[in-house]
C-alpha cells in the first residue's frame, strides 16, 4: 500500500483531515520517532569555542522566546476560534509549540546553562519582545484575523526563515532539533495561509488591516533578524540580507504588504 498523501483528498475531505487530531499524531510520530528531546540518541556534542557557545546560548534562548510566545497565543486563541475544527488545529499547535520549547530548554541545559529562565530573560532580543506584546495584544482583542496572521503567517515564517538559515551549519544535535521543529513550522503556516485565505475571499476588505499590521510588525522582525545575524556569528551583511528578503519573499508570496 502506498503511502498516504492528503493533497489527493477533495477540498472539503483535506481540511477536515489536516486540522484533526489523527493526522497530527501521524504527523508528530514521523518527526519524533527514535529521537531524544528532538534528535537522534546516538549524536554527540561537539567542542565548542568560548564564542560559539555565547553565539548559540544567546540564539536558543531567543528561539525559547518566539516558542512561548507562539504557546500562549494559540492557547489563548482557542478561546474564541470561529469554528470547532480550527479550535481542534490550534489544540495540537499548543502541544507542538510546549514540545519546540521544552526541547530548546533542554538543549540550553546540555550546554550548561543551570537557570534556563534566567538565561532567556537576560539574552531576550528586545524587538523580539516588542512583537510579542503586540500579538498577545491582538489575542486579548479576541481579533481571531489579526492574531492568525500574525502568529501563523508572520512569527512562523519568521522562525521557518531563521531555523532554515542556521540549520545548514548549526551543529549536529542542534541541527537535527530544527530539522524537526521546521517541520512543524511549515504546518502552522499552511494553516494560517489556508484560514485566511478562505476569509480574505468572503471579505477582501480584510486585507487592507492586514496589510497595516504587516507593516506595523515587519519592522520589528527586520530588526530581530539584524540582532540575530550577530548572535549567529554571520558577519557578512550579504547573509543577514539574504535572511530577511527570505523572509519578505515569503509574506509577499501570501500577497501581504512588505
Amino acid at each position: 500500500m502506498g503511502e498516504f498523501d492528503p493533497h489527493n483528498l477533495s477540498e472539503e475531505d483535506f481540511h477536515a483531515e489536516v486540522h484533526s487530531f489523527q493526522f497530527w499524531l501521524e504527523a508528530v510520530e514521523g518527526y519524533l520517532s527514535g529521537t531524544d528531546f528532538g534528535f537522534e540518541p546516538t549524536l554527540t556534542d561537539q567542542t565548542f569555542s568560548a564564542r560559539e557557545l555565547n553565539f548559540l546560548i544567546t540564539t536558543i534562548c531567543n528561539y525559547c522566546i518566539a516558542e512561548k510566545t507562539a504557546l500562549e497565543a494559540s492557547s489563548g486563541m482557542i478561546r474564541f476560534a470561529p469554528d470547532p475544527e480550527s479550535a481542534i488545529f490550534l489544540s495540537t499547535q499548543v502541544v507542538d509549540e510546549g514540545r519546540h520549547l521544552e526541547v530548546f530548554v533542554h538543549r540550553l541545559k546540555m550546554l550548561g546553562v543551570i537557570d534556563p529562565w534566567s538565561e532567556i530573560k537576560a539574552r531576550a532580543n528586545q524587538s523580539l519582545l516588542k512583537f510579542k506584546d503586540r500579538l498577545l495584544e491582538l489575542v486579548d482583542q479576541q481579533d481571531w484575523e489579526a492574531a492568525i496572521f500574525a502568529q501563523n503567517v508572520i512569527l512562523e515564517a519568521m522562525e521557518f526563515t531563521v531555523f532554515q538559515s542556521q540549520q545548514p551549519t548549526a551543529d549536529p544535535i542542534t541541527r537535527s532539533i530544527l530539522a524537526s521543529i521546521v517541520k512543524d513550522e511549515r504546518r502552522h503556516m499552511g494553516f494560517g495561509e489556508n484560514d485566511l485565505g478562505r476569509k480574505l475571499v468572503q471579505a477582501p476588505h480584510t486585507r487592507r488591516r492586514l496589510d497595516q499590521i504587516s507593516k506595523e510588525l515587519n519592522p520589528l522582525v527586520l530588526a530581530t533578524f539584524t540582532e540575530t545575524a550577530s548572535e549567529l556569528g554571520i558577519l557578512h551583511e550579504d547573509r543577514e540580507l539574504a535572511i530577511s528578503a527570505n523572509y519578505l519573499a515569503t509574506i509577499k508570496r501570501l500577497g501581504f504588504a512588505v
